[in-house]
């Protein structure tokens, strides 16, 4: 008789061969329908039903891969046949492979295309069973969580093959893998775009199983799935998609309920998914407006959150019917307050939100003005203020949108001590802020006189001329025209001609290669100062008479009219017979 110590190592052995078999078992399952998956690709005839059976062959080979170190499963009866049952079907499979690849064959198609639909219907029913395994909890997952990645210059197959693969493992996988398999796909989302197509248009069901996962409720899961979302609606061709698979609605919940992280990455996801107003009407049915304007209006949230929000709330604005409900759920106000935030990014945000708003509607115009933007505009330009060069651009547009529209508004722009800030930015030197002051300077010299010997006390001739020698036309045409402006009020042409040089700088702008813009504003400057005869010396003194004729002959008035005020007894035998 056997002593037990001899019984209990039988025992153990019993049991070491049955998860050697096990091992066995499932990996021999795996390579075979690895290799079916190969083969299957010499298919000649029926190209999509072989497609069809491929996804539905690699689903259970993800599967079974997962599991291929798994546990004791040997023992299960229901495994066990149902890996018997997977081999035996890739067998049938590969037959029907051959017979697909072989051109000689000349058996019926109709019995063809039977088995084929056969067996991928087979294959769907072992899948079925294969999950019911996994979520039973005889059959457990490995440790090697995702597969090898595939390298630099991978196949289009490779790369299709890891993305199922991933996808396989977040239907059948538990919290970690399934966590794991969507910040696999993160990567390869945002550092490839051939991933953001493949799992799009060739894996089934993709992206409405990440859709899915934004409702999970599961702190990570939804976070990665709003941001696996995000990379696909960053391709317009891909946005209908996402709409299709109803990614809308739980995005907007997320909004409204989730964490700060899965906030802002809906937000990012809502952001692409409605650029240019794509799925608008979508996102505000589903009560996005009102999830938005209480993110904006929320002294909690975060800067890229409302940055975000902020950019949806635009691309809605474009909408009219939107756009009117916007204001009716508090829109201006929220957005004026936020302009004053002490973030600049979102005083940013909220700046230009406003100017879109703004300029697709002056009732919104005049209410923002009424709330006080303004104010928070010129703060912005304030020399003394920290923000960047590129917060002030914004509020110079914002000015320009709010303010240039009428005589009145840009009144109330004087009063707001406009005039010092913008008067830096001219000095300041930089490009991306000298041309919208200047802008703003020229609207402002077409104004009264009050204003334009405002302007003048300010200093602002000075500035001017210097920027009649600027490299670029654009500013030298807006110099040109702000001093034409204010050069017709007697104190500021007592001003320009204190300084001997600034009537010769402004005689260069007569080159025949200046554009003709410039020197419409020059000549109707020019006019004004020739009541001086000290001007008239300096014009005739200068040379360019002879460019002033040219343009005269071209029948411009001005230059006529400066011709003739040059015309006297010295220059008349000269001109005679032209200007009878």
């Amino acid at each position: 008789m056997k002593s037990e110590m001899e019984e209990e190592e039988e025992e153990e052995k019993a049991g070491c061969s049955l998860r050697q078999l096990e091992g066995i078992s499932i990996r021999r399952a795996t390579e075979v329908v690895g290799l079916l998956i190969s083969s299957s690709y010499c298919s000649r005839c029926f190209p999509a039903k072989w497609q069809l059976i491929r996804d539905k062959l690699e689903q259970i080979r993800s599967a079974l891969a997962a599991a291929a170190d798994g546990g004791d499963c040997a023992a299960n009866t229901e495994l066990v046949g149902l890996l018997q049952a997977i081999t035996s079907t890739a067998d049938e499979t590969r037959l029907l492979a051959n017979k697909c690849s072989d051109e000689a064959y000349g058996g019926g198609r109709l019995r063809l295309r039977s088995d084929l639909d056969v067996v991928a219907c087979r294959l769907h029913l072992h899948w079925e069973r294969l999950d019911e395994i996994y979520a039973s909890g005889v059959l457990t997952l490995s440790r090697a969580i995702v597969v090898s990645r595939p390298g630099v210059g991978a196949s289009r197959e490779d790369m299709r093959f890891y993305v199922k693969d991933l996808i396989s493992r977040l239907k059948i996988g538990n919290l970690e893998m399934r966590v794991g398999a969507l910040k696999a796909l993160n990567e390869v989302l945002r550092e490839d775009d051939k991933y953001v197509r493949i799992l799009v248009v060739e894996v089934a069901e993709g992206v409405a199983l990440l859709a899915s996962f934004l409702d999970s409720g599961i702190e990570g899961v939804a976070e990665e799935a709003a941001e696996a979302i995000s990379a696909i609606a960053g391709f317009d061709s891909h946005r209908a998609a996402l709409a299709t698979a109803g990614a809308v609605a739980p995005l907007i919940r997320l909004l409204e309920i989730g964490t700060e992280s899965a906030k802002e990455r809906a937000a990012g996801a809502l952001k692409r998914m409605t650029e240019n107003s794509d799925n608008a009407w979508s996102v505000s049915a589903q009560g996005g407006v009102s999830a938005l304007l209480m993110i904006c209006g929320d002294s909690g949230s975060s800067g890229e959150l409302i940055r975000s929000a902020c950019g949806v709330l635009k691309s809605l604005g474009g909408v009219e019917e939107i756009r009117r409900f916007m204001v009716e759920e508090g829109a201006v106000s929220i957005f004026v307050k936020l302009s004053r935030s002490k973030e600049e990014a979102s005083q940013v945000q909220a700046i230009e939100f406003l100017t879109a708003m703004a300029s697709e509607d002056d009732a919104i115009k005049e209410k923002a003005m009424k709330e006080g933007v303004l104010g928070s505009l010129v703060q912005l330009l304030d020399p003394n203020s920290p923000c960047s060069s590129k917060a002030k651009e914004v509020s110079l547009r914002a000015i320009e949108a709010f303010c240039f529209s009428s005589p009145s508004t840009m009144n109330v722009l004087m009063s707001s001590g406009f005039l010092d800030p913008v008067l830096s930015l001219l000095r300041s030197g930089e490009m991306s802020l000298q041309e919208p002051a200047l802008k703003a300077v020229a609207r402002l010299s077409a104004l009264s006189q009050a204003i334009k010997k405002a302007m003048g006390d300010a200093g602002f001739i000075p500035e001017l001329v210097k920027l009649l020698e600027n490299r670029s036309f654009q500013v030298r045409e807006m110099a040109a025209e702000a001093l034409s402006g204010m050069i017709s009020i007697q104190t500021n042409r007592r001003l320009f001609i204190k300084q001997d040089d600034n009537v010769n700088r402004m005689l260069q702008l007569l080159r025949p290669e200046e554009k003709s813009a410039t020197k419409k504003h020059v000549l109707s400057a020019l006019v004004c100062l020739a009541d001086s005869s000290g001007v008239r010396r300096k014009i005739a003194a200068s040379g360019c008479v002879k460019h002033l004729e040219e343009l005269a002959e071209s029948d411009v008035s001005d230059a006529k009219r400066l011709i003739k005020r040059l015309s006297t007894s010295r220059f008349r035998s000269m001109l005679s017979g032209m200007w009878s």
